[in-house]
């Protein structure tokens, strides 16, 4: 017989709702399991455990799938890679099956593929490695509405803004307090038990992360909260530390809404209601959770067996509005260790930002020949799901898996997403090639954009004729500067190409002669100095910047040493400095290459551009290095204020109380995300530098330590690599690797401005394609120029270009960041004009239908640092 004091309700998608007027709280206990993925045990031991666990669960679901919902088993998976083994491992039927329990309410999923370290992801990587996610929402007709991130003590701000953008509306955190420069008594010490997790533009997530209770993860705060289910509802219902913590600002009450999510812990397999491992001492038989459930609900309390949502959705409605609001970011902890293979780390990091490129190009062909690329979607999603794994979590690497191992995965994982990257790009360029007309008495060449907005930059097309030649611009109709220049031990032709399009194309033709472009030398270097038309540099022997003069002010030093270090600098000495020469110059610039042995055996290679502020730096260490290092860029800026790139979001360098956006408490301060750029500018905004960083990941900024964040020394320092804290937390001596390409770009500037720094740095990190012309004379795109599409404002900067998922029949997939600190309407104008547009979820689920205007355009209104993705349909 049914108790009255539960309801039966049709779906348990819904939250439990009380019969009685008089509400008994209500307490959620989620059996969610923790997966630590190549640390407890490998990929294959992962496959198989992930299948039983499944199916334990589903059986047990269908044994109680008569009880009142709140005593129904449910079962929370941390990753999608949960779904992604069972579909491989089982029939469609099967699969099918096991979807239905995700819509039932009885398995729940994260949109995540694992459990991750978001501070060392590019803003990209952390929505492809939920793409698996977002296929399998419009294959079953479902939404997943929730995204973790456990254990690592550490959380970015600009995640909630990625998350909320996904489609995820609730959260929750639990850390382990181990393996940590932050005190327990601090993480025990939150702020917020619950709150709203919001990013710069305002989208937000239901957060729950209670204080730390010192003395282990399997208790509130904690990543396994419900590790002893009866002792988590007692520590619900008792615990008066919590108790005044867990209400509204100013109430009397707590809220009668509360949970405790994990079960799982470190374990590999723990079920409920069977012996967990060898020793049950260690790891005592647990009862099933909705025994538990039932035992444990009075009058005052009804217990349920929670999906997760169901709480998030019951707390919602009856206290959401009571919530704080939080934008702050906590630093970078376990994140840091990704740094211990700092080449494997940059690799993938490079693929990522290629993959700008080689989407773009993929849909300029698309639009044409939409089969294209079909062959290629296995690679895809294997690479996609890769991106979502390569930061995993335990990157501590201190577990039962080798090291060696955990080395030898994440390499695999790196090489597999460069290998479709590198194809996708490859295949796209040379089917580019076909659809453009090739001349009957001249060599020709495009030189593509994948950029939203027209730009001119250096172009370096693969060639091996006569150089008694000269290059003509045919939409110009003149002449455009060249040289010869020697990369990978190739011969090309460097070429600037003026006002290229945005995502589209320029022709250039190759004619005999000396042609009427201009022909002196871009930049020069006499006695270590090296400038061009606007910028002065004095280089000394190790690679470093020992001056700086942007000649707009030529009398104002921009460079600084600070602590023996300047600029570009990997070591507080000049010693051991072999060489610098002139590797090319010539009328589109030139290159040095300084060779030195300071600090460790490396190179740099310095070039400037004709009429360029950009100075570029390529450096390469070539030999193995197991201690922490870094890149100094120390300038002579007062009182300086820095910002960089995190991740969905552009964040200032101080802590909340100084207008920053450091938490003030519970955060590690040495190192922040650095993504593609950071900018340091004199705290009166009369001048700065930005920097763009194209293959490292943080930056500490001055002396900053985990306790203590430095803006007063106008430093950064960029980490080239290593084992932070210490080493036996990552791999050791960067997994024996003998290589590390390190690139970044300057650029000065009068007052701080974050769409200039960014624009600057996706032009440096995305250098333009060059490939031979090959098509018919009747070919099906133009001639001498294409343009695929363009951006009315300025702040708002395209940011992904491709078909969907789908492939092109679904149209194409466009995703918009506006990067300014104020709201933005700008309009996406294609070619061929549109014939329909939707606004979608960042992983391509569709929202709503967007009304064109009357020149079959896009408008889009953005927050500030909104980032948006819309589907568009071209006539």
């Amino acid at each position: 017989m049914i108790s009255k004091r539960f309801l039966l309700i049709p779906a348990f998608a819904l939250a439990w709702q009380p019969v009685s007027a008089a509400e008994p709280v209500r307490l959620y206990l989620a059996n969610d399991d923790h997966t630590d993925y190549m640390w407890t045990a490998d990929a294959d031991t992962y496959k198989r455990v992930f299948v039983e666990m499944l199916d334990f669960h589903a059986k047990l679901t269908d044994e109680t799938i008569g009880n009142p919902p709140p005593l129904q088993n449910r079962f929370n998976a941390d990753g999608s890679l949960w779904l992604w083994e069972y579909e491989r491992q089982k029939t469609p039927a099967e699969f099918a099956r096991l979807m239905d329990r995700i819509k039932s309410g009885h398995l729940s999923a994260p949109l995540n593929a694992a459990v991750s370290c978001y501070g060392a992801q590019p803003t990209e990587a952390v929505l492809r490695g939920m793409y698996y996610s977002g296929r399998l929402e419009r294959r079953f007709g479902l939404r997943f509405t929730q995204a973790v991130a456990m254990e690592n003590q550490s959380f970015p701000l600009g995640l909630a803004s990625l998350w909320a953008g996904a489609g995820a509306k609730f959260s929750w955190r639990g850390v382990c307090g181990c393996a940590s420069k932050l005190r327990n008594t601090s993480l025990a010490d939150r702020e917020h038990e619950i709150y709203w997790c919001t990013g710069l533009d305002g989208q937000r997530l239901l957060m729950k992360w209670h204080s730390f209770v010192p003395g282990g993860s399997k208790q509130s705060g904690g990543y396994a909260e419900a590790f002893d289910p009866v002792k988590a509802i007692r520590f619900l219902t008792t615990n008066t530390k919590f108790l005044s913590r867990y209400r509204a600002p100013g109430a009397a009450e707590p809220f009668g809404v509360r949970a405790a999510f994990g079960f799982g812990w470190d374990a590999l397999d723990r079920k409920t209601g069977v012996p967990y491992a060898a020793d049950p001492k260690t790891y005592p038989t647990t009862e099933h959770f909705h025994v538990i459930a039932r035992a444990e609900t009075t009058p005052d309390r009804q217990v349920i067996v929670s999906n997760q949502e169901d709480f998030f959705r019951d707390f919602e409605k009856h206290h959401g509005a009571q919530l704080p609001t939080e934008s702050l970011t906590y630093g970078n902890e376990w994140d840091l260790y990704s740094a211990s293979m700092a080449e494997t780390s940059a690799r993938i990091r490079r693929s990522v930002e290629q993959l700008r490129t080689a989407e773009a190009l993929a849909t300029v062909v698309a639009l044409h020949d939409p089969a294209a690329f079909r062959d290629q979607a296995p690679a895809r999603d294997r690479a996609f799901m890769d991106l979502g794994l390569y930061w995993e979590h335990d990157w501590t690497a201190d577990g039962p898996v080798s090291r060696d191992a955990r080395a030898s995965w994440q390499n695999t994982l790196a090489d597999r997403v460069a290998s479709y990257v590198d194809t996708l790009q490859r295949d796209a360029a040379k089917r580019l090639s076909a659809l453009i007309p090739r001349s009957p008495s001249h060599q020709r060449f495009y030189v593509f954009n994948s950029l939203g907005w027209m730009r001119t930059d250096a172009a370096d097309f693969p060639y091996d004729g006569s150089e008694d030649i000269h290059v003509h611009d045919l939409t110009a109709a003149a002449d455009t500067p060249h040289q010869f220049v020697t990369l990978s031990g190739g011969k090309h032709l460097r070429i600037l190409a003026r006002d290229l399009p945005p995502v589209g194309y320029k022709i250039f033709e190759l004619r005999p002669g000396p042609g009427s472009a201009p022909r002196d030398a871009a930049a020069t270097l006499s006695a270590r100095v090296f400038e061009n038309s606007r910028v002065k540099l004095t280089l000394d022997r190790d690679g470093a910047i020992a001056s700086l003069i942007n000649k707009h002010e030529p009398t104002v030093e921009l460079a600084a040493t600070i602590a023996g270090l300047k600029i570009n600098d990997l070591a507080a000495h000049e010693a051991g400095g072999k060489s610098i020469v002139v590797e090319n110059s010539g009328p589109v610039g030139a290159t040095v290459r300084i060779t030195s042995g300071a600090a460790r055996n490396h190179v740099t290679r310095v070039t400037l551009y004709r009429d360029s502020e950009r100075i570029d730096l390529r450096n390469e260490i070539t030999e193995n290095f197991g201690d922490v290092r870094h890149w100094a860029f120390s300038f002579n800026l007062a009182s300086p204020d820095v910002h960089t790139e995190e991740l969905g979001a552009i964040i200032r360098l101080q802590k909340k109380s100084y207008r920053g956006h450091y938490a003030e408490r519970n955060a590690r301060y040495d190192y922040a995300t650095l993504n593609h750029f950071a900018d340091i500018t004199d705290g009166t905004g009369t001048r700065g530098v930005t920097l763009s960083n194209w293959d490292c990941a943080f930056l500490r900024l001055g002396k900053s330590t985990p306790d203590s964040l430095d803006t007063a020394t106008a430093q950064l320092n960029v980490l080239a690599g290593g084992q932070v804290d210490g080493d036996q937390l990552g791999i050791r001596n960067q997994n024996g690797a003998t290589y590390f390409l390190q690139r970044f770009a300057l650029r000065a500037h009068r007052g701080y401005d974050a769409v200039a720094a960014m624009r600057f740095a996706l032009e440096h990190q995305n250098p333009p394609v060059a490939a031979s012309v090959d098509g018919p004379t009747a070919a099906t795109l133009p001639a001498a120029s294409f343009s695929l599409l363009t951006v009315s404002d300025p702040n708002v900067l395209l940011w992904a270009l491709k078909p969907a998922e789908e492939g092109m029949g679904h149209g194409i997939i466009a995703r918009l960041w506006n990067v300014s600190d104020a709201p933005a309407t700008a309009t996406l104008a294609v070619a061929s004009g549109l014939a329909a547009a939707r606004r979608t979820t960042h992983l391509e689920t569709d929202l709503e239908p967007v009304t064109l205007n009357s020149a079959a355009a896009l408008p889009a209104t953005f927050s500030r640092q909104q980032l948006q993705t819309y589907r568009l349909t071209p006539k």
